[in-house]
């Protein structure tokens, strides 16, 4: 993927996320972007680890793993903040 593909994908999958968590009013789209893209780094490793395949590109099983991570990432920072 292309760099403003990434862009475009984390923001929406951080976006979503940012939903699924309500926290979408503490997020702008410059963190929406930076949770969508670690969350696919994180949700892609997670994937690893159960054996399947991670980020492949622009499709919904990707989408599916990025959100999962990007979901998790939330989690973690609001248990943290606490």
């Amino acid at each position: 993927m292309g760099i403003i593909l990434w862009i475009i994908f984390g923001g929406l999958v951080g976006w979503v996320a940012s939903l699924i968590m309500k926290t979408d009013a503490q997020q702008g789209i410059i963190l929406n972007i930076v949770i969508g893209i670690i969350g696919a780094v994180v949700g892609g490793w997670i994937m690893s680890l159960i054996g399947q395949s991670g980020i492949n590109g622009f499709d919904l099983y990707s989408f599916l793993v990025a959100l999962l991570g990007a979901v998790i990432l939330i989690w973690i920072v609001k248990a943290l903040r606490r």
